[in-house]
C-alpha cells in the first residue's frame, strides 16, 4: 500500500486501507463483476473536485470512489459516477465494501448459480414478504435505478434494484436447488429459463 500511496501522492483512509489488507488478495470475493481495483491501479478521477477511485464497473462505464477532500476521514462517504454524474452511494467506505462483496458474490462462480428477472408490479411485495432484509441502507445503481436493497435466506442471496416500474431481481443460490426455489417463490420472467420462457429486456448493467 505504501507504494500505491506514494504513486498517488496521498494516503488512503483507514477503512479503505483495511479493506485492501483483508480482501486485496481475494479476487473471488472482489473481482467477479465490478471489481475492487488492485492497489497498483488506484487512480484519481479529475471530476467532482477529484475522486480517489477504488472500484470500476467491468467495462469502465462507472467508478466508485472517495473525494480527495474526504481522505482525512477514517471511514469517509463513497460516491458513484452514474449516468447523471457523481452522486452519493453509501455514507461509509466500510458499508460500500460490504456491498461490493455481496455483489461480487452474487455474480461469482461464472454465474452458474445466478439468475435474474424483471419484477412486474404484482410481484414487488413478494421479496420482502418471503425473504429477510439485509441490514444495509438503500443505495443507487450506477445505471440510474434507485433504491437497491438486499435480502437473504439460508443458502440464498437476493438484490432488488428499484421498487417501482422496471425493477429487477438478482438471485444467487448456494446450490442449484436453492436457486430454483427462489425462482419458484418469485414467478417472474427469469432470464435463464427456470420458469416458462419469455422474451425479456437486457439486464440493466
Amino acid at each position: 500500500m505504501q507504494q500505491a500511496e506514494a504513486a498517488l501522492g496521498c494516503s488512503l483512509p483507514l477503512a479503505l486501507r483495511e479493506v485492501y489488507e483483508l480482501l486485496g488478495a481475494r479476487p473471488d470475493l472482489t473481482g467477479n463483476q465490478d471489481p475492487l481495483l488492485p492497489a497498483s491501479e488506484l487512480f484519481v478521477h479529475d471530476e467532482f473536485g477529484g475522486v480517489l477511485v477504488f472500484r470500476s464497473e467491468n467495462q469502465g462505464c462507472a467508478f466508485w470512489g472517495v473525494r480527495l477532500s474526504d481522505l482525512d476521514q477514517d471511514d469517509p462517504p463513497v460516491f458513484v459516477q452514474s449516468r447523471h454524474g457523481w452522486e452519493p452511494f453509501l455514507d461509509r467506505v466500510s458499508l460500500a465494501c460490504v456491498e461490493l462483496v455481496l455483489s461480487e458474490t452474487l455474480f461469482g462462480d461464472d454465474g452458474r448459480l445466478y439468475n435474474a428477472c424483471e419484477l412486474p408490479s404484482d410481484l414487488l411485495d413478494t421479496v420482502p414478504r418471503r425473504f429477510q432484509r439485509v441490514a444495509l441502507p438503500d443505495y443507487p445503481m450506477w445505471v440510474g435505478l434507485k433504491d437497491s436493497r438486499w435480502f437473504s435466506a439460508p443458502g440464498k442471496l437476493l438484490r432488488q434494484d428499484g421498487i417501482g416500474v422496471h425493477s429487477w431481481l438478482h438471485a444467487r443460490g448456494r446450490t442449484r436447488a436453492d436457486l430454483e426455489s427462489i425462482c419458484d417463490v418469485v414467478p417472474g420472467r427469469w432470464v435463464l429459463g427456470y420458469t416458462e420462457s419469455a422474451e425479456v429486456d437486457a439486464l440493466p448493467f
